[in-house]
């Protein structure tokens, strides 16, 4: 188990707002708790910490929103995403940390302003997109395998159709929790449960509980328009952030 305070000190809060995302509000918040743990050790080993509380959060997830999803969403992001996470599992020795980043958050980023500047907001809703919705998936699968960070691609194909906040919250809740299942064998094969990362989950895993309960009651507090408004500023940062963070390494290098 991991001894190091600072290390709690990031993998505390980035646990909470991961509980707070996947009970549904401000999807893109999730996005942050790989990158906050890996400010103390590295991204592998916070990805491999964080996969087995993620699980736990889904199975909150699963029961909280059994009944407020859209189940032809998911058949259309979920095959794309086995093919993206399968592709990451084959690869996951010659894609860099920084080439992830770069494309999480260029993605993130160029969603967020099309939605502003092209007046997105002021658009009829979207049909589903089975070429759209499967592409994204792939770049979801890809993306949650390397870093848990398949929120963007999700939210990219998703927030255009505006669906209810409840259904939209219940769709991405049951495709993570699809996708999570089928990232343990791959996480497995590549040695990251080791004893040291299954403790550290243990210890840390009393907490997913908490932000599940935070971000479902905020989710049901918070009126539909400021809910998406808030999404899409979450997104924007998070890309903003992710972005740099994928730049950085190409001026000190």
């Amino acid at each position: 188990m991991i001894t190091d305070i600072w290390f709690y000190a990031a993998a505390v809060p980035a646990i909470l707002l991961v509980g707070l995302s996947k009970g549904g509000f401000a999807g893109g918040l999730g996005i942050l708790g790989v990158p906050l743990m890996a400010l103390v050790i590295s991204p592998l080993q916070s990805a491999a910490i964080m996969l087995p509380i993620l699980v736990l959060m889904d199975m909150i997830g699963v029961w909280a929103y059994r009944k407020s999803f859209d189940k032809a969403n998911l058949l259309i992001l979920l095959p794309g995403a086995v093919i993206g996470i399968l592709i990451a599992a084959l690869t996951a020795s010659y894609v860099t940390e920084s080439f992830v980043r770069l494309l999480i958050g260029g993605i993130a980023l160029s969603f967020a302003l099309d939605h502003w500047i092209g007046r997105r907001a002021l658009a009829e809703p979207k049909p589903r997109n089975r070429l759209k919705g499967g592409l994204l998936g792939i770049v979801g699968g890809f993306t949650s395998f390397v870093a848990h960070a398949g929120g963007p691609p999700f939210q990219i194909y998703m927030l255009p159709q505006k669906l209810k906040k409840m259904i939209y919250a219940g769709t991405s809740v049951m495709f993570f929790a699809s996708i999570n299942l089928i990232k343990l064998p791959p996480y497995a094969m590549l040695g990251q449960f080791n004893a040291e990362n299954l403790w550290t989950a243990l210890v840390l895993a009393p907490l997913a509980p908490i932000g599940m309960v935070l971000g479902i009651k905020a989710l049901h507090v918070i009126p539909e328009k400021p809910f998406y408004r808030l999404a899409y500023i979450v997104l924007f940062l998070v890309g903003l952030k992710l972005f740099w963070e994928g730049l950085s390494p190409l001026f000190t290098a």
